[in-house]
């Protein structure tokens, strides 16, 4: 149901419930639009990056540096069986979901030099700030005539 928004957050929300079946919120919870929710800090030797993962286990977020790309993944599976006193099922759902983020942290950046840490549904993650290659400056010879 699209309801209006104002500054990116449904109106609706926070006094209104409505009991539709949603796959977001069986997965993440009510808040499912706040999750990966980030923020960067700049300090002076790197960056700090707060990513809210509001429901989420340390062991269902991954994260990898590719190509000077730090890619943050979160995966849930929720299983939801039902059965009556026979054994015989009643219900059987079955949900998966997977997000992800991705921040440029440049080529210069290694692996053993971010340091991340989970506790209370955000992952903190501690970059180092690199200088980045200086592109050589151009020189033109004087062509006379």
């Amino acid at each position: 149901m699209l309801l209006p928004s104002i500054f990116g957050e449904n109106l609706f929300d926070d006094w209104m419930d409505f009991s539709f079946p949603s796959i977001d919120k069986a997965l993440y919870g009510k808040r499912s639009h706040n999750v990966m929710k980030t923020d960067v800090k700049e300090t002076e030797n790197g960056y700090e990056l707060d990513i809210d993962l509001p429901g989420f286990k340390k062991d269902e977020v991954n994260a990898q540096l590719e190509n000077g790309y730090l890619k943050i993944e979160a995966a849930k599976n929720v299983n939801n069986d039902e059965k009556d006193k026979n054994g015989k099922y009643i219900r059987r759902e079955r949900y998966a979901g997977t997000m992800s983020r991705s921040f440029y942290v440049g080529d210069g950046v290694s692996q053993e030099e971010i340091h991340a840490k989970f506790e209370d549904g955000i992952l903190k993650l501690a970059i180092p700030k690199k200088d980045p290659k200086k592109v050589e400056e151009k020189k033109y010879i004087a062509i006379e005539g």
